[in-house]
């Protein structure tokens, strides 16, 4: 088979060991002895660069900085910042309510005052459980409860 043959991604090699060709996968650099019969596909194509999320941000007192621009001591138990965070959800997937309503007068994060707004981010820019809540949620979606050193988060995807 012509190397112009090849689906995409693919490189025909020559193994110095046996002097057999095998095949390289450019893009995550795996070989085989088969010819593809498909095109490699990009590493990145497991999801995007970057994703915009708005949160709404409720911290107890073990929260990493039990304070905010809400409440100078916050002394409410994780399983309090949780039940309100659940209530936030409900009214919000009931449309009683907007997201960026609630996020504005009840989240713990400066982000309040965007309605919870985030901007774009990247991967390793945010706490882990976050960034994968985030990144596995489709636009429009709104998460679970995730648990951060933060506080508790219900996180609505963006774009």
């Amino acid at each position: 088979m012509a190397d112009d043959q090849l689906p995409a991604g693919w490189e025909k090699r020559l193994s110095r060991s046996t002097g057999q060709h095998y095949y390289l996968n450019i893009y995550t650099k795996e070989s085989q002895w088969d010819v593809p019969d498909k095109p490699a596909e990009p590493v990145s194509s497991s999801g995007p660069e970057q994703v915009q999320c708005s949160h709404l941000l409720v911290k107890h007192k073990d929260s990493r900085r039990p304070s905010s621009w809400r409440e100078e001591n916050i002394t409410r138990t994780k399983d309090e910042a949780l039940d309100l965070v659940i209530t936030y959800r409900e009214q919000i997937a009931q449309g009683k309510t907007s997201f960026a309503e609630l996020a504005s007068k009840y989240s713990d994060c400066s982000s309040a005052k965007r309605g919870g707004d985030l901007g774009p981010f990247g991967k390793g820019a945010m706490q882990k459980p976050f960034e994968e809540a985030a990144f596995a949620l489709k636009v429009g979606e709104l998460s679970d409860p995730v648990f951060t050193d933060s506080g508790v988060h219900i996180i609505l995807r963006t774009v």
